[in-house]
C-alpha cells in the first residue's frame, strides 16, 4: 500500500466538477486571443450575450476530458525515456518566475545573470531527487527580453540532459524554442513522440485568458508540447477565501485549457496545474506556503485524480527571505503534502521570496527534503518479515539485528541516508566540525558537487544552430552573453565523492518509468 492522503470526499468532488461545468457553460470564460477564440468559436463554442465570453457547454468539456490522455512520458535530450507522469507518480522540479539570485558567496541579492543560471543547471544535472530541470529564473539585462525564454532553454539544453519545464515570454516565442529542441530530434513528428519539454501556459485569473497565453498554448499543442495549466488563484482576492469556493474557480480556469487544447489537437497531453496562494490580509502578501494554499493545491489534485488527469502544482517552496527553520518547515510539509497527494510535477525547490529569488543552497537543501518525502511515500509491504519469529530468535541469540542477514539484504533500501547537508550526528560532533549551520553545510555542498559537474558534449554545428535561432530573434544586442567554460572535475573533487558524499545514495525509482 502507497501512503495516500484525501482531502475531499468522492461526493464532494463531484459536486465541484458539477458545478466547475456550470459555470463553464453559463458564465464561460473571457478569451482575448483572436485565434484562439476563432478557433472555439468554429469548433461550436457559442458566445455570451454580450459576445465578450466564449462559453463551454457541458458536453465539449466532458468530451476534452475524456479526450486528454491520463499520463504521457518525457525524455532526456537524447531521446532516452526519463519521467513518466501519471498515477501517483511524483517528480520534484525547480521552482519558476524568479528575478533575483541569493549569493551563496558573498550573502548579497541581485538580478540574476546568465552566469548565475549555467551554475543552477549544473548544479540541478546531478541532483538525484531533482527529476528534471526548469528554466527558473530570468537572466535580466544580459539578453534582450523577446529572446530571453529561447536563451534560458539553450543554457539547460547544453548544460543538461534532463527534461526541462519552460515557457514562452512572448505571444509568438514558442515555435523558436520548438525549432531549437527539435535539433535533439530527427524531426518534428519525433519531437511529438518523445517530449523533453513541458511548457507553463498561465490561466490570467478573473475567468479569463490572456493573448499571450492563448497563442502560446496553440503553438505548444500544434508542435507536441504537452502543457500545464497553472491559474494562480488568490484566495481571498480574486478567489473565494474558503477551501471549496476556490476549488471551484481554480477547477474552472483549468478546465477551460483543458477544452481550449483537446479542441486544437485531441489528445493533447496536458497537466491540471496551479500555483495558488491565499492574500494575506494584514500585509498584502500571496504567500503559497500558507496552509490554506497547501489545503487548495491538495484539494484540486483530488479533482484532477477524479478524472484521470494528469496534476502539476508549486509547492516544496518557502515564502521566507532566507534557508532558516521557517523555510525548511515550508518547504518539506508541503514537499510531503505534494507526495502523499501524488502530484505528479511538482515545482518550487530552490525558491524563496514568493517565488522570486532563487538560491543554490535552498536547492541541495530541498533536494533533500524531498528525497526524504518522496522515501517517506514508498509502498509498504512484508519485506522477509512476515512473521517475524526468526528475527526475535536472531535478537535473543545475538542481543542486536546489526549484522543480521535481514538487516544486511534490507538497510541499504529500507533507511535513507541524506548528504552532509542533513546533520545526523550529536552536538559535540557537530562542534568538533567546526559548527557549521543548515546554510553553511548547503552551500559546502554546492560547491563540492559543481566541482565535480562533468559537462556535456553538445554538437558543434547544433550549437552554432541553437545561436543562430537566438541571434536571429535580437533588435538591437549583437552579442550573446558570455557562458563560463565548464571544466572537467579534478582528481581532488572526484576524491571528495568518493569519501563520504552522496554518489552512494539510491536515485528515486518512482522517477524513471520502466
Amino acid at each position: 500500500m502507497r501512503p495516500t492522503l484525501h482531502m475531499l470526499s468522492d461526493d464532494l468532488i463531484g459536486r465541484i466538477v458539477d458545478e466547475a461545468k456550470r459555470v463553464l457553460a453559463e458564465t464561460g470564460m473571457e478569451i482575448r486571443g483572436p485565434e484562439m477564440r476563432r478557433r472555439l468559436v468554429e469548433a461550436g463554442l457559442p458566445v455570451s450575450a454580450g459576445g465578450d465570453r466564449v462559453l463551454f457547454p457541458r458536453d465539449v468539456v466532458e468530451r476534452a476530458i475524456a479526450s486528454a490522455p491520463s499520463s504521457f512520458v518525457l525524455y532526456d535530450r537524447d531521446g532516452n525515456a526519463h519521467a513518466d507522469l501519471g498515477g501517483d507518480r511524483v517528480h520534484f522540479v525547480p521552482g519558476s518566475s524568479g528575478l533575483k539570485w541569493l549569493d551563496h558567496r558573498t550573502g548579497d541579492v541581485r538580478l540574476a545573470d546568465s552566469t548565475d543560471f549555467v551554475e543552477y543547471v549544473r548544479l540541478a544535472d546531478g541532483l538525484p531527487h531533482i527529476a528534471y530541470l526548469a528554466t527558473a529564473f530570468s537572466t535580466n539585462a544580459d539578453i534582450e527580453a523577446q529572446v530571453s525564454d529561447a536563451w534560458r532553454l539553450y543554457l539547460t539544453l547544453t548544460n543538461s540532459r534532463k527534461p526541462v519545464v519552460s515557457g514562452a515570454f512572448t505571444e509568438h516565442g514558442t515555435m523558436r524554442m520548438v525549432e531549437m529542441m527539435q535539433l535533439f530530434r530527427t524531426d518534428r513528428a519525433d519531437l511529438i513522440a518523445r517530449p523533453m519539454s513541458i511548457f507553463t501556459i498561465t490561466a490570467t485569473g478573473n475567468f479569463r485568458y490572456s493573448e499571450d497565453s492563448c497563442q502560446n498554448l496553440i503553438d505548444c499543442v500544434e508542435a507536441g508540447i504537452p502543457v500545464e495549466i497553472v491559474p494562480v488563484t488568490l484566495m481571498g482576492l480574486i478567489a473565494p477565501v474558503t477551501t471549496v469556493g476556490a476549488t471551484v474557480f481554480h477547477t474552472v480556469d483549468v478546465l477551460a485549457g483543458i477544452t481550449m487544447a483537446q479542441v486544437i489537437r485531441p489528445g493533447a497531453p496536458v497537466l491540471f496545474g496551479g500555483a495558488p496562494a491565499t492574500f494575506h490580509m494584514k500585509v498584502a502578501s500571496s504567500p503559497m506556503s500558507a496552509v490554506e494554499a497547501l489545503a487548495l493545491d491538495a484539494a484540486y489534485v483530488a479533482v484532477a485524480k477524479s478524472l484521470g488527469l494528469p496534476c502539476q502544482s508549486y509547492m516544496a517552496l518557502s515564502d521566507g527571505p532566507i534557508l532558516d527553520a521557517q523555510a525548511g518547515a515550508e518547504t518539506f510539509g508541503s514537499a510531503l503534502i505534494a507526495a502523499l497527494a501524488g502530484v505528479n510535477s511538482v515545482s518550487g525547490p530552490g525558491m524563496l521570496d514568493f517565488l522570486l529569488v532563487f538560491n543554490l543552497p535552498k536547492l541541495v537543501f530541498d533536494d533533500e527534503m524531498c528525497g526524504q518525502a518522496l522515501r517517506f511515500v514508498r509502498e509498504i509491504e512484508p519485506r522477509d518479515d512476515l512473521p517475524v519469529g526468526p528475527l526475535i530468535d536472531q535478537l535473543m541469540a545475538d542481543q542486536h539485528l546489526i549484522m543480521a542477514e535481514h538487516t544486511m539484504a534490507h538497510w541499504p533500501t529500507e533507511l535513507y541516508l541524506p548528504s552532509p547537508v542533513v546533520m545526523r550526528d550529536n552536538r559535540e560532533n557537530w562542534t568538533k566540525a567546526g559548527a557549521r549551520d543548515t546554510y553553511r553545510r548547503a552551500s559546502d555542498e554546492v560547491d563540492r558537487r559543481l566541482a565535480r559537474y562533468r559537462p556535456i558534449d553538445t554538437d558543434a554545428l547544433v550549437d552554432a544552430e541553437l545561436q543562430r535561432i537566438i541571434r536571429s530573434g535580437l533588435v538591437t544586442q549583437t552579442d550573446l552573453p558570455m557562458v563560463p567554460h565548464a571544466p572537467e572535475p579534478t582528481a581532488a573533487a572526484m576524491a571528495d565523492d568518493d569519501s563520504g558524499g552522496t554518489s552512494r545514495r539510491r536515485v528515486n525509482p518512482r522517477r524513471r518509468p520502466n
